[in-house]
């Protein structure tokens, strides 16, 4: 079982002079939950090499039991600074691919077309797609082989208006990603914010913030295992 891990390189938060990238416990819940479940891992990026993490995902009120885990893995932090890049990435190689967010992802990946195309590869190789919190934003422009948005009639979700509200980004950010996915034709739903809340419509799999990461790594598995 072979999945392939998609990060952000972009680390500016819009014109605030903060940084952003992705965001940790949505990297360091999947990787382990694959990882304990014998995956072999590829973590890549668009530029390749470390990513960038948001720092506010790596303050003592976002630990979790598995960012510390990460934060003390030697192995995974090497692999994290080694990210293959994305336009090396092949679907061929792969089962699964799962989307971390953070904020990144809005800038770069959302507008990456190697990123577009490895999407479209992985579903049109019956193999399924994982998203979680702002990552289902860089659907907005993947298509279907009918040439209609992915998400078009599809039952997803991501991280609600009401959340970015809440950490104060509404005017900051690109786009948002309910409202993306709605314009998108997407059959939008959400759950408590904050609390986990995870999606899946055939081979499409997505969470909608950072409490929803491990549930949607399991979904992921939970498939895999039925291909």
């Amino acid at each position: 079982m072979k999945i392939l891990l998609v990060l952000t390189s972009h680390d500016r938060l819009g014109d605030t002079g903060h940084k952003t990238g992705f965001w940790l416990e949505e990297l360091a819940a999947p990787y382990y939950a694959f990882k304990d479940a014998g995956a072999t891992l590829t973590l890549a990026s668009p530029k390749g090499g470390q990513p960038p993490l948001d720092p506010k995902s790596d303050a003592p009120d976002a630990q979790t039991e598995q960012t510390r885990r990460f934060s003390r893995d030697e192995e995974a932090k090497a692999q994290l600074a080694a990210t293959v890049p994305l336009d090396q990435v092949s679907a061929a190689d792969y089962d699964a691919v799962f989307y971390p967010g953070g904020h990144g992802p809005l800038w770069d990946l959302a507008e990456d077309a190697h990123s577009i195309a490895l999407i479209e590869a992985f579903i049109a190789a019956q193999k399924p797609v994982a998203l979680v919190c702002h990552a289902p934003g860089v659907l907005r422009h993947v298509t279907a082989s009918s040439g209609q948005p992915l998400v078009a009639g599809k039952r997803v979700t991501g991280f609600s208006n009401s959340e970015e509200e809440g950490v104060g980004l509404t005017k900051v950010v690109p786009f948002l990603v309910e409202d993306e996915l709605i314009a998108k034709g997407g059959e939008y739903s959400k759950g408590e914010d904050w609390g986990s809340y995870v999606v899946q419509d055939g081979l499409l799999i997505t969470g909608q913030n950072p409490g929803s990461s491990a549930e949607t790594a399991q979904r992921l598995l939970k498939q895999l295992a039925q291909q």
